[in-house]
């Protein structure tokens, strides 16, 4: 199940004088991220490299900001990936110590400066959300009320016309269930409304 962060987390190597400062930051997409980025830009004004990766709703990143070709952004996505991360971004500020760490050097000191910052970091679970909509007789009201929340479903909103429309909210992964449970429930009675939506 793919996990996010709760809240920012830090760490700090150093590696033959070279200082690597891991950021991670939970951020919703890429704007997110580079607004970060260029924050972290400005605080270190004198740092030879700041690098980064991101995986965010389906958007990913991996820039090297003048490191060798694949040996900073692309590690520290794959940490990232490797540890089923979402919505997380992931900087390194690097001060250079004078001291050449080679390509392999330089791919383990940006996975390790990610990997220890991860270390520190709570992860929380990611839940899709499914919006469902139904109608049905008066009749049937109580009954509905009591499943959903037997479910832990969200009542949005409750309608009252010629039937009763409810809307609510739960995990996408037990919406299925929920649904049959419903209509076996309701016995044919109930009306699924199209404009649902997940998120």
């Amino acid at each position: 199940m793919p996990q996010t962060i709760a809240s920012p987390a830090t760490s700090e190597l150093l590696i033959k004088k070279s200082r690597f400062l891991a950021y991670l930051h939970p951020v919703p997409d890429r704007a997110a991220a580079q607004a970060i980025v260029a924050r972290l830009r400005a605080e270190h004004p004198a740092a030879a490299h700041v690098c980064w990766a991101l995986l965010a709703g389906g958007q990913s990143a991996a820039v090297d900001d003048g490191e060798p070709g694949g040996t900073a952004g692309r590690p520290m996505l794959d940490v990232l990936r490797h540890q089923d991360l979402d919505g997380v971004l992931a900087a390194v500020v690097r001060y250079y110590g004078g001291v050449k760490l080679g390509a392999g050097g330089l791919v383990r000191a940006y996975t390790d400066a990610v990997a220890q910052a991860l270390l520190t970091a709570q992860k929380v679970a990611i839940v899709r959300y499914a919006e469902l909509r139904c109608s049905l007789p008066y009749a049937l009201e109580g009954v509905l009320r009591r499943e959903l929340a037997a479910a832990g479903a969200q009542l949005l909103e409750v309608a009252h016309g010629q039937d009763v429309t409810l809307a609510f909210r739960l995990a996408d992964s037990a919406a299925p269930a929920l649904v049959a449970r419903l209509n076996e429930a309701a016995g044919g009675q109930l009306a699924w409304r199209a404009d649902c939506e997940s998120s």
